[in-house]
């Protein structure tokens, strides 16, 4: 054997000894690499893994503290993934050891994953996770001290100053210059700006050998606390930015979106947010001056200089970033507003419109505008790109001249795909600038412009360049909040930019600048570009006229919609079209968390619907079988067309007579039996049950109100107390005094089955006991709520004879009945107009919502004349919006479309069709334990044995995800153990649709049996 294999050999004997009597682990040893300590991966025997790390002599303080910060992270943050110290069988955290001379061993647990440089999975979930552990390792080391953090430490970047007597040790021009300017600006702004922000000791060394990555390229694990110190907080965000965007196609978006994760678990401030960046660019000069010092000290070190070639790369990226826009992202993404005082200036602006002059025209009091389309989308994109100056100059003209209109404007927020060159490039790879900032107004060459309001002269830039901007000027103008703001006029003459000078002040209304022609303002038709600026990012008068549609957020707040300033008779900004992670980003900022959003996992962003199907931004149809809502079909032309024909006319309140209210309160009415034919509108099913219930109070002078188990009538706060499904759920107070609840007829899993011919007497004795509950009590119901077919139980159709009977054990104790109507009415059930007759009763009050519209906000009560004349008690009953012109035009539009177009027998055939064949499947597929429903209101529930009747809910969540991902049928769950698919489709469902769905439900639950 070797001289040094043997060597070695006895090295791992020793350590093997070392854990045998140190620990009582036997094991394989394995070496890891390391600068000054040595690393061993240990498998013992049992399969627990270790590391054993063999500490080099040195600094007592610094190991010490490395011990220490484990032993409070493993009181005070048990669950951060970092390596807990195992003790030796003594009980110490260290211990002695020769290996190579006189060591310090600690044994720590093994983290899973791998190192990040190496992960083929990191990405910019990598970033966002590592940010939200690193915000929450340093929430548990606010309280941490120790003498050994409180060091002069040459890799702490708040002291980077310290590092400019070696910036000169750095080869090539370039870098020196790069790294100097960048000690320069930390010594006078930066430095200065940290004294404001939080100190605490940090882990200060997140770098992309220090981080561990699962498979799906989460942080699985924070390695290394040698290089903690007490310095800034924010310093910590930086350190670890500057190595998760190593290698990314976005730095800037890496480092917003670390910041951002860091700023949910630990919230910084908006002082820390001005600082990430220049602190990103001062780890890697610090970095670049301490590898030059390294290498003039060690010359044969050839990785130093082949490492800091990443850094220099990256560097120079960075340089390329506006450095204004790079923190405004980061503001963006920690919550705060990319522009401090964008929203006060736009205030300003709102609130001072009425004094603001017109730009162009002002002699023109209520000016007529043509409006043009040069988006990317537009159905003439390819036209306008293909005209040169000159023709687009005569097409624009032409068509102002045809519309007799004053003058044309081109849209704000549009994106455009006529900004070709490399000046629209940004310093990420692929990503160009194509989202207009301003509003183009077309008129003349040499049309004068006018100032809306005063200012000064502040820039003055002659954009002499083929598609730039052309002579332009900028405005300076100040909020009575003392916020300065700009407004930009592009595309100017000449002759403009030769009576201006800077400082020059501006008179509100004053005529001071004119339209160039194409061959002086940039080659573009004759126009003029106004823009509004808070922020002109450093560019003074070479301020960009388009942003960036994924950074859309930023960009306008830097150059908000000048709208504002036009005060145009026409639209003059749209809205830009985003992805779908910034619509959930925004969604959860802006909109209450408690609304959910459908398939969060990989959510779905609708922009169009036709009959039963939903149309996505990519133009992927997709098969609607949830929405009961658009009962007659998406978009359907009949209802459109009427919403439109009445809103061009009238929309107001129903205090006034109007021939449409009349007739559809006649319409709508007919559909029930006597003596059901008064009716109030509202705009909701929520606002329907509550009026309900306010009815049958003051009918019956009662107040308790019976309900069926597991039901939901409402979102109100008097709806949720009479729904089991949300008050006995996650989130609620538990029944109220005043709610009784009746047993849930259930035929397939509750106490009554299928077969038992009694079954709906059995049931609705239980609506007996809820009245002798109340009477125990000296009180008597109000009310009994209840769906024809109970929708959250389960989609389950009642026993015969249930209603029958439960309605007559209410009534005898002076109580009302109600037949919810709002999911299953308007004919879906197939044999009848409401679901309620299937049961052969006749309610005393009826609720209807969702189908009743269309989509459309409106919803009814219907009822008798003894209980309408009940309410009339002298407290006037007037709802806004219920009973508009606007929705009684559209509720005449559905009922024309289900009488037209047979749509209940429709539903029926076709659910008849559905029902059967999903019979057929349980053939097949033993999961299927129950099938139901009537007409297309259906359920089909899972469960993993037909005897246990176990629920399959997490089989039914698979079923759900494959049905949309490889067949693009959108479906959900029901029931009280959300083991039910839940089919309620629009009613133009096909019977292609139908086998459709039956022929991929087939599908995917033959895989489910493998």
């Amino acid at each position: 054997m070797a001289q040094e294999d043997l060597k070695a050999e006895q090295e791992l004997a020793a350590i093997r000894a070392l854990l045998i009597e140190t620990y009582g682990i036997e094991g394989d040893i394995s070496p890891l690499p390391g600068e000054h300590d040595l690393n061993y991966r240990v498998r013992a025997q049992d399969g627990e893994q270790y590391l054993l790390k063999l500490h080099a002599p040195g600094d007592a303080d610094e190991l010490d503290m490395q011990v220490a910060v484990l032993d409070h992270l493993a009181k005070t943050a048990v669950d951060l993934p970092v390596s807990r110290p195992v003790p030796g069988r003594a009980g110490a955290s260290t211990v002695k050891a020769m290996v190579r001379g006189e060591r310090t061993a600690r044994l720590l647990t093994w983290l899973p994953g791998d190192i990040w440089a190496k992960s083929a999975s990191r990405g910019l979930t990598s970033a966002e996770t590592l940010g939200h552990l690193l915000g929450q390792l340093d929430q548990s080391l606010k309280g941490f001290a120790h003498a050994g953090t409180k060091r002069v430490y040459a890799w702490d970047i708040g002291r980077a100053d310290m590092h400019l007597n070696h910036v000169g040790l750095i080869d090539g021009d370039d870098k020196r210059e790069a790294v100097r300017a960048i000690f320069e600006r930390f010594a006078s702004s930066v430095r200065p700006s940290l004294e404001s922000c939080l100190r605490q000791v940090i882990h200060n060394d997140a770098n992309d050998y220090n981080v561990l990555l699962d498979d799906e390229g989460r942080v699985s694990g924070l390695l290394d606390f040698g290089d903690m110190v007490e310095t800034w907080r924010v310093v910590e965000i930086a350190v670890a930015a500057a190595y998760a965007l190593i290698g990314t196609a976005d730095a800037v978006g890496t480092i917003a979106a670390l910041a951002g994760a860091y700023h949910r678990a630990n919230p910084i401030s908006e002082a820390e947010t001005a600082l990430i960046f220049d602190l990103v660019r001062t780890r890697y000069a610090v970095s670049m001056c301490m590898a030059a010092k390294q290498i003039r000290d060690n010359p044969e070190n050839t990785y130093l200089l082949v490492s800091q070639e990443d850094v220099w790369r990256e560097l120079q990226r960075l340089e390329r970033e506006n450095r204004a826009i790079a923190i405004a992202r980061i503001r963006d993404a920690c919550g705060f507003a990319p522009i401090a005082h964008a929203a006060s200036v736009v205030r300003w602006l709102e609130q001072n419109a009425h004094d603001f002059s017109a730009i162009v025209k002002p002699s023109v009091a209520k000016p007529k505008v043509a409006v043009f389309d040069f988006s990317a989308s537009s159905p003439e994109a390819a036209q306008w790109a293909a005209l040169d100056a000159t023709a687009a100059e005569a097409l624009i003209a032409a068509r102002i001249r045809e519309q007799n209109a004053d003058y044309g404007i081109g849209l704000y927020g549009e994106d455009r795909a006529i900004y070709q060159g490399d000046a629209y490039e940004t310093a990420t790879a692929g990503e160009r600038r194509s989202v207009h900032l301003g509003v183009d107004i077309f008129a003349p060459a040499l049309e004068p412009v006018h100032a809306p309001f005063a200012g000064k002269v502040a820039f003055l830039h002659d954009d002499a360049v083929a598609f730039g901007f052309g002579p332009t000027v900028l405005l300076e103008h100040v909020t009575d909040a003392g916020d300065i703001f700009w407004t930009l006029y592009g595309h100017l003459s000449r002759e403009t930019m030769a009576k201006l000078t800077v400082g020059q002040p501006i008179a509100t209304g004053e005529s001071f600048a004119s339209l160039g022609a194409t061959q002086e303002n940039g080659n573009w038709a004759p126009h003029l570009h106004f823009q509004l600026v808070t922020d002109h990012l450093g560019l003074e008068g070479r301020m960009f006229g388009v942003g960036v549609r994924d950074q859309w957020q930023v960009w306008h707040e830097v150059s908000p919609d000048p709208s504002v300033v036009l005060g145009l008779p026409v639209p003059a900004s749209v809205i830009v079209a985003r992805e779908k992670d910034f619509l959930v980003r925004e969604r959860h900022r802006r909109i209450g968390r408690s609304l959910s959003i459908a398939y969060s996992t990989a959510p779905l962003k609708i922009v169009g619907g036709e009959g039963a199907h939903l149309i996505d931004e990519d133009g992927t149809r997709w098969l609607d079988m949830v929405n009961n809502v658009c009962h007659v079909g998406h978009c359907h032309p009949r209802v459109v067309k009427a919403a439109q024909m009445q809103m061009e006319k009238l929309n107001t309140n129903s205090r006034y007579l109007h021939d449409s209210l009349v007739e559809y309160s006649r319409r709508l009415a007919a559909q029930f039996p006597d003596p059901l034919n008064v009716c109030f509108f509202v705009n909701s099913g929520s606002e329907a049950n509550d009026l309900a219930l306010r009815l049958a109070r003051a009918y019956t002078g009662n107040r308790d109100v019976i309900t069926v188990d597991h039901a939901y009538h409402g979102h109100l706060s008097s709806m949720i107390d009479v729904s089991p499904y949300k008050f006995a759920g996650k989130g609620g107070e538990g029944r109220p005094a005043h709610v009784q609840v009746a047993e849930m007829p259930d035929l397939y899993r509750g106490r009554y089955r299928y077969g038992d011919v009694d079954a709906g007497r059995k049931y609705a004795e239980d609506v007996r006991n809820q009245v002798l509950a109340l009477a125990a009590n000296g009180r008597r119901p109000a009310l009994f709520f209840s769906e024809g077919i109970l929708g959250t139980g389960g989609q389950l159709t009642l026993p015969e004879g249930y209603l029958h009977e439960a309605y007559a054990h209410v009534r005898a104790a002076g109580g009302l009945c109600l037949a919810d109507e709002v999911q299953v009415g308007f004919g879906r059930v197939g044999s009848h107009m409401w679901a309620h007759q299937t049961q052969g009763v006749i309610p005393d009050i009826a609720t209807m919502g969702k189908p009743i519209g269309n989509g459309h906000p409106m919803a009814a009560v219907v009822t008798t004349e003894a209980i309408a004349a009940s309410f009339a008690n002298g407290m006037e009953y007037f709802n806004t919006f219920g009973g508009n012109p606007v929705s009684a035009e559209i509720g005449l539009a559905v009922l024309d479309v289900i009488r037209d177009e047979r749509l209940m027998h429709h539903c029926r055939v076709v659910g008849d069709r559905l029902m059967d064949g999903a019979r057929a499947l349980a053939k097949r597929h033993a999961i299927i334990g129950d099938v139901r429903g009537y007409g297309l209101f259906n359920g089909i529930e899972l469960v993993r044995s037909r005897e246990t009747q176990e629920p399959a809910a997490s089989a039914l969540d698979f079923v759900i995800a494959e049905m949309k991902r490889k067949h693009r049928i959108l479906l959900s769950s029901e029931g009280p153990h959300h083991n039910v698919l839940k089919v309620k489709p629009p009613a133009p469902f096909s019977a292609e649709d139908c086998d459709h769905f039956l022929n991929a439900l087939d599908e995917t639950l033959g895989r489910l049996n493998h």
